[in-house]
């Protein structure tokens, strides 16, 4: 039931409660949901704060499985005891006494714009330094190729676990390093394609080529194949402790971010962080001369944008960019929202 519940920030803070001057935007009270909505999208369309969603939820108990959202489902923004509350109202329930059959789980939306995120996913690994290096690596290609593509075999050697039929393979990139302390947060591992075990002859692997997106060389490394959709559920939130951290990278070594690009953070689960955690974006504020005192002084920080954590690892986590006010860079500053 868990991967079905795409829509699944609803299910447990259903009947939170809501102070009854909520940050609603200025929109009509209803929203019918349309394909490719996602559940920040609407929450965007009704609120000033989209992740304050979850808080004003309210339950129907007409509706079975009131957090999956379909396209066609009409969402209305009522007052229950004075409270502003969303509801939805379903559009394609098929009555069958005494039940109600619903759309299938696979056509609820998503809480995020999955394809961008799932992309990314398969294309990176973080991990502790010094596992590539003690990983089992790719020593000859099919009929002494330096080079193996799909389709190919190739050999590898080291301690491959036979209960383990398919590896990823893996080329070292570059470290994930905190720009505040030095600190090598994590090493990412370069997906190049993925290895099904075929053989296993004293300390030479043989493995088919199932999928690759390099050519893959001598010395790359393999890991065992870990599937790392994305999480169907979310509970937006504000970190719980203060977050005072960095934007460190962004996908294929650019500077610039901008609007669902996917940005590395120098903040993890040992700092408080979790999945589904909002962070507002700050611009650091700019060094100016004061012409009266004529000393330099610094500007406050300008708030930027926002950023939802959707992969959490211990000294770092990877957050797609949900809005961007101004040009977003590297180096920008993520604090709670």
């Amino acid at each position: 039931m868990k991967k079905a519940i795409t829509g699944g920030i609803f299910a447990l803070l259903a009947f939170a409660a809501l102070a009854a001057d909520a940050p609603f935007n200025d929109v009509p009270d209803r929203y019918t949901v349309k394909k490719g909505d996602t559940l920040w999208d609407i929450s965007e369309h009704f609120l000033k704060t989209p992740w304050l969603w979850p808080e004003i939820w309210h339950v129907n108990p007409q509706v079975r499985n009131p957090h999956l959202i379909y396209p066609g489902d009409i969402i209305k923004l009522v007052y229950i005891d004075g409270k502003p509350r969303l509801t939805v109202e379903r559009s394609r329930d098929v009555k069958l006494s005494p039940e109600i059959r619903e759309m299938p789980h696979a056509e609820a939306i998503s809480a995020l714009p999955r394809d961008v995120i799932d992309h990314f996913l398969t294309r990176n690994r973080v991990v502790d330094e010094g596992v590539l290096e003690a990983a089992p690596y790719v020593v000859a290609g099919a009929e002494q190729h330096i080079l193996t593509g799909a389709g190919q075999d190739f050999y590898a050697r080291g301690d491959i676990d036979e209960n383990v039929p398919v590896y990823g393979v893996y080329r070292k990139g570059d470290p994930y390093v905190d720009p505040a302390t030095g600190e090598v947060l994590g090493i990412r591992a370069k997906d190049i394609g993925t290895g099904k075990l075929k053989a296993l002859n004293d300390d030479i692997t043989t493995f088919g080529t199932t999928r690759s997106v390099e050519e893959i060389r001598l010395e790359d490394r393999l890991l065992p194949f870990e599937e790392r959709k994305l999480e169907s559920i979310f509970y937006p939130s504000a970190p719980e402790q203060d977050i005072d951290g960095l934007i460190m990278g962004v996908e294929d070594g650019l500077t610039q971010v901008g609007h669902l690009d996917v940005v590395a953070l120098n903040k993890g689960g040992r700092d408080g962080i979790e999945d589904g955690n909002i962070l507002a974006i700050y611009k650091k504020g700019e060094t100016v001369r004061d012409r009266v005192a004529g000393d330099l002084v610094t500007l406050p920080p300008e708030r930027a944008g926002l950023v939802m954590v959707f992969r959490t690892f211990e000294k770092m986590s990877y957050g797609l960019v949900m809005s961007a006010d101004r040009p977003l860079k590297v180096m920008d500053l993520v604090r709670n929202p």
